[in-house]
Order: C-alpha cells, then structure tokens, then sequence
C-alpha cells in the first residue's frame, strides 16, 4: 500500500515545481515509509511514498514505461490487484515483457494494452494516476468498492490529486476552506459521494475514472452494482459463497512481507481467520490480534449494542483454528493521551471521528505494525450480507431516511453529533433537510428487478444504500487508521465478485435459517466453532470505563475556559448542560458522541487553519 499525489498543468512547467511537488509528497510519508519517488515532465509531476508488499525491490515508483527512449506512459499507484499474475500472463503472451514482479507494472502494462477499458479487469482495491505522454491526459482510478481513497482538486489549467485531502492541500492553489455543504456533510453521517467536504475538492467515486484533458475534466462509473434476478437455489448460493471465499482468501494471502488476520470473535472476522488458517495449512501459522480494553471483559455490561464481550469467542476461534495469537489491551489513559488524539486527526484530516472506537483502532493498527505489515480484516461483511440489527428493525426498515440514521434516535447517539452548536447555526445549516435530499438522490440510484415488491424490494433499497454509502463511511475509517501506521488492511468480503452475487440473492434466502448473515454463517460453518456460529452481531468495542467520559468532560471544560476556535459556533449553555448530568446519565454514545465532536471539531478547525464560509 502506498500515497500517491500528483499534479497536472497544461499553463506551466512543473519541472520547475519539484519543491511544492515534494511536500505534497511528504504529508503521506505514513502511508509510505519504505520509499519515496518523484517524476516530472512539462505538465505532469507525480509523487509517490512506498510501503513495500510485494517485490520489495523491483516495484519503485512513479513507475514508467518506454520505447523507442521516450516515456509512453507514467504511473503512481496504491493498492493491490490480486489477479495480477493471470493478467501478467496474459499480457507476456501479447507480447509485452516485463522488469519487475510487480502488480504495479502489471497495471502500467495492462493500460497500454488495453486502454482505458483496461480497468475493468482488475480484481483488487486500489487507487492510481496514470499521465498517457502521446495523450497528455491524466487518469485517475479508484475500486469498485472505494477500498483505497483518492481525492482530486480541479485548477483553472488542470488538477491536484492525492490519496488524502493533506497532501492536496500542500499546494498552494488549493484553499482551506468549508461551506455550509462542506460542515453539513461532517455532521450528517452520511457519506454523500464525491463530496470531500472542502470547498473545490472532490472524492474519485468508488468505481469511477475520471480524466483530466486540456479541453477539461470527464468522468465515468466503469462498474456499479446492477440488479438482476438470482437463479441459484440455497444449496447452490452457499456453495458459490463459500467458493469465492476461499478464493479471495487465497488470493488475499499472495504478500512478501509478514501477514496476520484482524480477530473479533465474531462472524465475520473469525471467518476470515479461518479461511486464512486452512489455505495455510502446511505453509505456516496464521497469526491474529485482537484489541480489548483493561478490565472489560471482567466488568462487561450488556447494552443496546453489545449482549456480549469478545474475549471469551476470540479465546475458541484462537482454539478451533490454532492462530498465533496476540492481544492488544488498551486502557483510557491510552484512549485519551493527546498526541494519539492528534495523531487521529491528523490520518482522518477531517472530524468525522467516532471517538475512543477510532483511537482504539488506531492503538491497535500501530501494535499490529510492530509484528506485520499486511492484515486480513472482517470489515463489510455487515453490509454485503446483513448483518446490522437495524437490517432487522421493522421501523428502521420502514423509516423514510438510512436505516443507520433511524436506529440512532434509540442506539448509537450519531444523531447527537451537532448537538454543542448554536440554535442559528443549526436553523441555517438544517442538517435534517441535507440528509433527506442525500437519502432520496440515494434511492434514485437503486437498481431494480422489474416487478419485484414489497419487502423484497425493500431490502434491495437498503442493501444498496449500505454498499454504497453507509460502507464508505467504514472503509475511509480503516483506511486511514490503518495507512496512519503504514500497515495494509486488506477487506476479502468488498470483492466485487461477491458483492455482486449477494446483493442479488434475495432476502427471503439472506435470512433462511432466522438470523442475520444466514448465508455467510452457512457458507463457513465447517470451519468454525459452534459459540462463534451462534453468536449475534456484536459492533466494535467502546470503552466501559467511567475514567474516560470523566476525561472528555475535563477536556470539554478545560477548552470552555479558554477562546477556543470552535466559540462562535457553539451554544456553550447546551454544553455545559451536558457536563452537568452525571456520568453515565445518558445512552453511552449520547452524551460522548456530542463531546467528542465538540473536541474533534475544535481541533480540527485550529489545526487545519480552516476558514469556513457559511
């Protein structure tokens, strides 16, 4: 995995920019810390920063391709594609030959083979640029999925891109600044695609190319999901789930650099653990690292979203399969220690944390790296086979919005997330509306199966709105937590093969045996133990502990007693009613939701040096 930034202008040289180039190269050093490199033409310059998985030496970037000793085309390229060597066998029958082992050169090669149309043959998660010199035009591709990010800045003679907002917003032409927009998609919880909250910027759509030409910039979806009638019957669709499983496994475990799996003790990651486990099997142990917080499965206490602790179904997976096993305990002075906080921020560039369940993430992502470079994870397995509680909530289902954002009012607290601003800033910003029209343009999109009714046609609109939104939300998480690291977090259940294929299957057959995700827990039954196929969905673990809410409400109170750069938005009579309930007064993510994201967004805002334009 790596950081690409680069730079197109048709008006200047950019040979001469290799400075203003190189910083915004420096902003991913996270991401790449094995290497760095820099290519520069007329009006093009790519940066890149390396982290090394497969052929450490020969895969150096930007990475070139020539004949007749001129540069056909230029390439700066982050992620993986996991059919690589069928596509390099392919193309050495064609003809071409090849310098490196690479996936990276496979992509290059694959291009200029194929052209544009070359994308849709890659199995992978990836994010990259392309310069075409015959052409002087820049693509830039992002997965299927939105596994990898890739945000772009159109300029008045070309365009800025970069893995992350930061390293777009080191070059001067590009502007600080957050509309009424910008803030609205911060506090909605709704990932609204292509917005990349500051003004003028723009996220590369999951699935899409976008071309940068001097006539100007275009843009195509190259894959999205498509709704068709699901002709298999049970035994047929478990036994093709549990086929491709095993083949993205397999493929998944292709790396030169240590590889462990991420293990929850739930369906999803336990699963993937297992499938690690059996497609090692005589090659070696799968190794797995799970987080947990001092003293909470001791003190577990059951609430809206956790009936159960982790620790005890790690403990029988880590048994079934035989993993070398790690735990990661953390405790709330960890959770709260200022320069994890910052260093948060700093990986996410934006305020969209979900408090002590990103720090934690983070905590856990920076042990991994000490003993791997590459992580299997469990991650979208909800999404793809329906798994969340609200998937099965009559009245989040039947709501008129995302079912996340309905089953907020009574679980999560996301709905508290603006609560600390001013009555006029909420009046202006009306964040409900925002969400309303998001949802609506949502379900506009939704592929249909003609004559299909009722609850089926229901359950299709949600999975949809979860594939494609709610899903965004997860991966940008890890992404970030994890690249902040330079560890790769690869997610086997966001294969396009397989979102296709159960996104079609109905939900009557997602359901079959009475709980959520009956296909995935059939398809990888054999392979588990009977407590991890029995348990329900349990989300990612939040601290328990009192300390740590004493500890945001200290950090709330020191900031009311100073200027903070927050103070022209918030109503501080509402924050201080907060800090004047007791502990543990309100749902665990209500009143915490709110303090965090007073905090978040203050640091933000005077980190980041924003200027908002509402």
């Amino acid at each position: 995995m790596c950081g690409i930034s680069g730079w197109v202008d048709y008006g200047r040289d950019l040979r001469e920019e290799r400075q203003t180039v190189q910083a915004m190269t420096d902003t991913m050093a996270c991401r790449g810390p094995d290497a760095e490199g820099a290519w520069l033409a007329p009006h093009v310059a790519f940066g890149h920063r390396r982290l090394a998985v497969i052929d450490i030496e020969g895969g150096r970037q930007p990475m070139t391709a020539e004949a007749d000793g001129g540069v056909l085309a230029a390439l700066t390229y982050s992620g993986e594609v996991y059919n690589f060597q069928e596509l390099r066998d392919e193309l050495v029958r064609l003809g071409h030959a090849f310098r490196t082992r690479s996936d990276t050169e496979v992509v290059l090669r694959a291009y200029l083979e194929w052209g544009d149309d070359f994308v849709a043959r890659l199995n992978g998660m990836y994010a990259f640029a392309i310069w075409d010199t015959r052409r002087e035009e820049l693509l830039l591709v992002r997965d299927r999925m939105g596994i990898k990010p890739l945000y772009y800045y159109p300029t008045p003679d070309g365009a800025l891109f970069g893995s992350e907002p930061k390293a777009i917003l080191a070059n001067p032409l590009a502007e600080r600044v957050v509309d009424a927009d910008g803030l609205r998609e911060i506090l909605a919880f709704v990932k609204t695609p292509e917005n990349a909250v500051f003004r003028g910027m723009h996220e590369v759509r999951p699935g899409q190319v976008v071309k940068v030409r001097r006539e100007g910039l275009s843009k195509r979806r190259y894959w999205q999901l498509e709704a068709r009638e699901h002709t298999d019957d049970l035994p047929t669709t478990i036994r093709t789930i549990r086929e491709l499983l095993d083949d993205i496994v397999a493929r998944q475990l292709i790396s030169d650099v240590p590889l462990c799996t991420l293990l929850s003790g739930g369906l999803d990651s336990s699963a993937i653990t297992a499938l690690a486990a059996r497609a090692l099997r005589g090659r070696g142990t799968v190794r797995s690292f799970s987080v947990d917080f001092s003293g909470y499965a001791e003190n577990f206490q059951p609430d809206d979203m956790r009936d159960t602790a982790d620790t005890p179904y790690v403990r029988d997976v880590v048994r079934h399969v035989g993993s070398d096993h790690t735990d990661i305990v953390l405790d709330s002075a960890d959770l709260m220690d200022p320069a994890v906080r910052a260093a948060v921020l700093r990986a996410r560039d934006l305020p969209l944390g979900i408090g002590d369940m990103d720090t934690s993430l983070y905590l856990l992502f920076k042990a991994i790296r000490e003993r791997s470079t590459v992580a299997l994870s469990g991650e979208s397995a909800d999404e793809v086979f329906g798994g969340y509680r609200w998937f099965h909530d009559p009245a989040a289902v039947g709501a008129h919005t995302f079912p996340w954002l309905a089953a907020a009012q009574t679980q999560t607290g996301l709905s508290t997330r603006g609560e600390f601003l001013n009555e006029e800033l909420l009046h202006k910003l009306d964040v409900p509306a925002y969400r309303a029209d998001s949802y609506q343009r949502a379900l506009a999109e939704v592929p249909r199966v003609p004559g299909e009714t009722g609850l089926q046609k229901r359950m299709r609109e949600i999975s949809y709105l979860h594939l494609t939104r709610f899903v965004q939300v997860l991966l940008d998480r890890k992404d970030r937590m994890s690249m902040a690291v330079g560890l790769e977090v690869r997610v086997p259940f966001c294969d396009h093969r397989l979102v296709d294929y159960v996104f079609n299957a109905p939900w009557a057959m997602k359901t079959f045996d009475g709980h959520e995700k009956s296909l995935l827990r059939a398809a990888t039954a054999d392979v588990l133990p009977r407590s991890v196929v029995e348990r329900r969905k349990v989300p990612y673990p939040s601290t328990q502990d009192p300390a740590y809410e004493h500890a945001l409400r200290a950090a709330v109170a020191d900031l009311l007693s100073g200027e903070p750069a927050i103070g022209c938005l918030i109503d501080t009579a509402k924050v201080r009613s907060i800090l004047a309930q007791p502990v543990g007064a309100v749902s665990l993510q209500g009143s915490r939701t709110a303090l965090e994201g007073l905090l978040q967004v203050n640091a933000w805002l005077d980190a980041y040096g924003v200027r908002l334009a509402l």
